[in-house]
């Protein structure tokens, strides 16, 4: 079982970025996927995540009109689509699995994790 996130880059402010969250061994169709990030010296923080059963999605206020979450269960992936980047942004990116097929915000609901993707928003 495994989650690798990838996509991850140096972009400017105002740029975008897509993030990639592919599994293996399990299939994703059945859980809830979330995204979260890391900052130095920042605890992690729930970004975005989307439910399996209803498709229903969740965005932090921070990323709310400039991030989309989506999934492709033909593919057995999720993105993230990171518009409008800014400073602030700067983090590692991991995504994780739900152990349901809904969502929330509480990393200790998420069981598996990806290895993280680096993001970095600077001029």
């Amino acid at each position: 079982v495994q989650l690798q996130a990838c996509g991850g880059g140096l972009v400017q402010p105002g740029g975008s970025l897509r993030l990639s969250c592919a599994a293996s061994g399990f299939t994703l169709d059945y859980y809830g996927i979330g995204w979260f990030r890391q900052a130095p010296g920042k605890e992690r923080e729930g970004v975005s995540c989307i439910s399996s059963s209803d498709g229903s999605t969740y965005y932090a206020d921070s990323v709310k009109g400039r991030f989309t979450i989506s999934r492709d269960n033909a593919k057995n992936t999720v993105f993230l689509q990171m518009n409008s980047l800014k400073v602030e942004d700067t983090a590692v990116y991991y995504c994780a699995s739900h152990r349901s097929s809904y969502i929330s915000t509480g990393s200790q609901d998420y069981r598996y994790w990806g290895q993280g993707t680096q993001v970095t928003v600077s001029s």
